[in-house]
């Protein structure tokens, strides 16, 4: 990622409002952990700055926090700006994925999740029951998470972005251009379309309850959607039906059968929920059946599900569904933790 002025400003703002209040040192180190080569003097000025254009003011002794104004330059700026950089990550994580689902091995996408150290028991809990249900199975790491003095840990967990550098890795351009909310659950009776077997890919996705797509479809909106309380995965968990965010792609037809392959068996390593279909196949698409030279394919994540139940849950300090490329033999399932 480029250190453009206008970009990193905006990404200030952005991080200030996830974060607030913040210091400077905190925030330079956000920064950093996005990829800008930034000095804490630069982010100091640029504060400096966006306090005298009055979006951003002092905290007392804890940092800085947006105004009103800054919250409304948040809202109307950097839509562009926003989807130029959420697809410039995707294409660039995506690029680094190396994992190979039949030796269960090689770098993997991963999304985090910050909880109190004091509700580890909670977390393991959840990870267990993830791991013993449908979704799973589940991997993860669970760290002290950075600059937190213990009191905070951070758990990494296999994001659904991950299948998309799967295919990639074998010549199979696909990308998530629709985000939404799906009704799921492990063992349905019925789903509204034909299918004998809607529960073999890690549960039956029923159908999008809520849709998001075309030049609005960024991975942002899955955090927004988490936020909201748009989702259920503690009700799918329990047998009922829920709501999983998911992300939609289409693919070349010519590709079907090499991308039915590695999308099932990354999903049987590193969990979630699949469904994926022909065209003039029935099935719960988001915006009607794909075109007839492309497949579709929609995937609830394990980090988007656990990141949904922490925050269900109310454990969840903060998250961020594109973390990094981490080995993959950096997680280990609940019971190794």
């Amino acid at each position: 990622m480029t250190s453009d002025p206008d970009r990193r400003t905006y990404d200030i703002l952005r991080l200030l409002a996830e974060h607030e209040p913040i210091g400077s040192v905190h925030l330079t180190e956000h920064l950093r952990e996005h990829g800008y080569s930034v000095t804490e003097r630069t982010v100091r000025n640029t504060l400096a700055d966006l306090d005298e254009d009055g979006l951003t003011e002092k905290a007392g002794g804890k940092g800085r926090r947006l105004t009103e104004d800054g919250r409304g330059e948040l809202e109307r700026g950097g839509l562009s700006g926003r989807i130029e950089r959420v697809s410039e990550r995707i294409a660039d994580l995506t690029g680094r994925v190396t994992y190979d689902p039949s030796a269960d091995s090689g770098d993997i996408i991963v999304g985090t999740v910050t909880v109190p150290r004091e509700k580890r028991p909670v977390l393991d809990e959840l990870l267990t029951t993830i791991d013993d249900s449908a979704l799973g199975p589940i991997v993860a790491s669970v760290e002290p998470a950075a600059g937190s003095d213990g009191d905070r840990l951070e758990v990494a967990v296999p994001s659904s972005v991950t299948i998309d550098g799967v295919l990639l890795s074998h010549g199979i351009e696909s990308h998530p251009d629709t985000i939404g909310v799906v009704e799921y659950q492990q063992n349905p009776t019925s789903v509204p379309y034909d299918d004998p077997e809607p529960a073999i890919d890690g549960g039956a996705i029923r159908r999008f309850t809520d849709v998001i797509g075309d030049e609005r479809a960024t991975v942002d909106l899955v955090s927004m959607l988490i936020r909201a309380r748009q989702t259920d995965v503690t009700r799918a968990l329990e047998g009922e039906t829920g709501l999983l965010v998911a992300d939609n792609r289409e693919f070349p037809l010519v590709h079907y059968e090499t991308a039915h392959e590695l999308a099932v068996a990354t999903r049987k390593r590193l969990g979630g929920a699949l469904d994926i279909r022909r065209p003039r196949e029935n099935g719960p698409f988001p915006w009607g059946e794909p075109g007839w030279k492309f497949a579709s394919l929609t995937y609830a994540g394990a980090s988007e599900c656990l990141i949904s139940c922490c925050v269900e849950s109310g454990i969840a300090l903060e998250w961020q569904t594109l973390a990094r490329v981490q080995p993959r033999s950096d997680l280990t399932p609940p019971a190794s933790q």
